[in-house]
């Protein structure tokens, strides 16, 4: 998981600290000549529905006649489209799980989250029956997807890789230590993507079967990494409840207690705020930005350092299942309707009824503050956390089937192409996102944080949607990237690209 499973735990479904990641760029190019001629009613085939044409002969070029020859990226006509379409969906979607983030303070569904009567208690539901969890899988899906294309493009031109590739992934670091802590977004995911690729990068060539088996095996890593996590938590909250027993029966505290004290004193500014430290935040990112950053740094470099053993195995295992799903054309469309289709139904059958049990626990179980933290005090191990990484995987192949079987019938194509163009831009996209977010709910911008209503915050979100969907094809259709797509092709390949058609 992102982040850590005490703060899901004890924040009552709080804000969402998962965002998507960046546009592969010209790691999501691929020779697609090679490809149509396996597959002529491939969606690369200009015989297929709602496709592009066939590119050249390689998807590099070079220059001059030294070698090794020198990488630069390909053409626009090597792109997989479908590929953009599912970054494209994946970006959209996550905006629904961050935007509350922006939006809204701590705990916020406490006020819906036990009353069905309310409309809010079922658009939440269904934001995380559906979204949750499943947008960050696919993003990770395509990054992994991303790191073969991007290698093997390179590798087929007989130009170097690892320096390249490390170079990038590199940029992206730093990219997102920028966006977390310059524009405030606790929640970027472009500091674990690039962390988490250089990992990627010499296991791309593994087994498929063993990449595949990857997904069990660090689900239940995973599972007792955030275990062991939750047993520290719960340790100092013993310790912390026996302290504050014995300093209200007027009795000396020793060395030991006071630390306990201390120690979740210092839990509770930054990941498990009290009441009052929840209104104080929420004033605060009212502020201006300086006093944003100063309460919202801290936590963003707790998550990169602390935390990031916790969150690794899960971004890992997602990004080798992509390189697993790319290499059997999963993703690329390859396989025949009918599989996709019993793949949406097994995918669907298994997954809704698994997320359906999680929700109505977390619904009973956790409906407030107090009842998680008390929870936490009686219950040593939280078993029913072994369901979110199956159900997430089995929803998310059958979101993906489903799009694929959207795209190879040709329904809502120009709608599609939209989605592939916000794809195609989803770095300079995502970053957008966190900008506009910032500038409506921080204090610094209009300052609306904690003063829009759940549903309103996600009509906020839908105007964002709409917009880029608008703007992506209006961009790609005179530029050939997006302005941060084409900077980081130029920090990667240390030239200037051309950015103009």
């Amino acid at each position: 998981m992102v982040t850590p499973c005490l703060i899901c735990h004890l924040a009552a479904d709080p804000p969402s600290v998962v965002m998507p990641q960046p546009a592969p760029g010209e790691g999501m190019y691929v020779r697609a000549r090679r490809h149509t001629a396996r597959n002529p009613t491939s969606p690369m085939s200009p015989n297929a529905t709602g496709t592009s044409t066939e590119p050249p002969a390689s998807p590099l070029e070079t220059q001059g006649s030294t070698s090794p020859r020198r990488a630069v990226p390909v053409d626009q006509a090597s792109r997989i489209q479908l590929i953009d379409i599912l970054r494209g969906v994946a970006l959209l979607g996550i905006l629904l799980m961050n935007i509350p983030g922006f939006a809204l303070p701590a705990y916020f569904t406490e006020t819906f989250k036990s009353n069905p009567r309310d409309p809010d208690f079922w658009l939440h539901a269904f934001i995380t029956v559906f979204f949750e969890g499943k947008m960050r899988a696919l993003f990770g899906m395509v990054f992994g997807a991303g790191i073969v294309l991007f290698v093997q493009g390179k590798e087929r031109a007989g130009a170097p890789t690892a320096a390249l590739f490390y170079r990038r992934m590199a940029w992206l670091v730093l990219f997102g230590l920028l966006h977390a802590h310059l524009i405030l977004w606790v929640g970027d995911i472009l500091y674990l993507y690039g962390l988490c690729g250089m990992l990627v990068y010499p296991l791309r060539k593994v087994a498929i079967k063993y990449l595949i088996l990857a997904v069990p095996v660090v689900a239940l890593l995973d599972f007792v990494v955030n275990t062991a996590f939750y047993q520290q938590i719960r340790n100092l909250r013993l310790e912390y409840v026996a302290a504050t027993q014995a300093r209200d029966k007027g009795a000396d505290l020793t060395p030991s207690q006071t630390q306990a004290l201390e120690g979740w004193r210092e839990l509770e500014k930054t990941f498990i705020p009290n009441r009052d430290d929840a209104v104080r935040n929420a004033e605060t990112l009212r502020s201006g930005y300086s006093e944003a950053a100063a309460y919202l740094r801290p936590i963003a470099w707790g998550l990169e350092t602390r935390f990031l053993p916790t969150m690794v195995p899960d971004s890992l295992a997602l990004m080798l299942f992509g390189v697993a799903l790319l290499r059997v054309g999963f993703l690329t469309g390859e396989w025949q309707p009918r599989n996709y289709r019993r793949t949406a139904w097994i995918g669907y059958g298994l997954g809704l009824p698994l997320v359906c049990v999680s929700v109505y626990f977390n619904t009973v179980h956790h409906p407030n503050l107090e009842a998680s933290l008390a929870r936490m005090e009686a219950v040593p191990i939280e078993w029913t956390g072994l369901i979110y990484p199956f159900q997430r995987i089995l929803i998310v192949m059958a979101h993906v089937s489903s799009l694929v079987l959207m795209f190879k019938s040709g329904v809502a194509r120009r709608f599609l192409a939209r989605l592939g163009a916000v794809g195609q831009m989803a770095f300079t996209n995502y970053i957008m996102q966190s900008v506009l977010c910032t500038l409506v709910f921080f204090g610094y911008g209009l300052g609306y944080h904690g003063r829009v209503t759940y549903a309103a915050m996600y009509l906020i979100a839908i105007s964002i949607w709409v917009f880029q969907l608008v703007a992506s094809p209006f961009c790609l259709a005179r530029f050939r990237f997006g302005p941060l797509e084409w900077l980081w092709r130029t920090l990667t390949y240390l030239k200037a690209q051309p950015f103009k058609r």
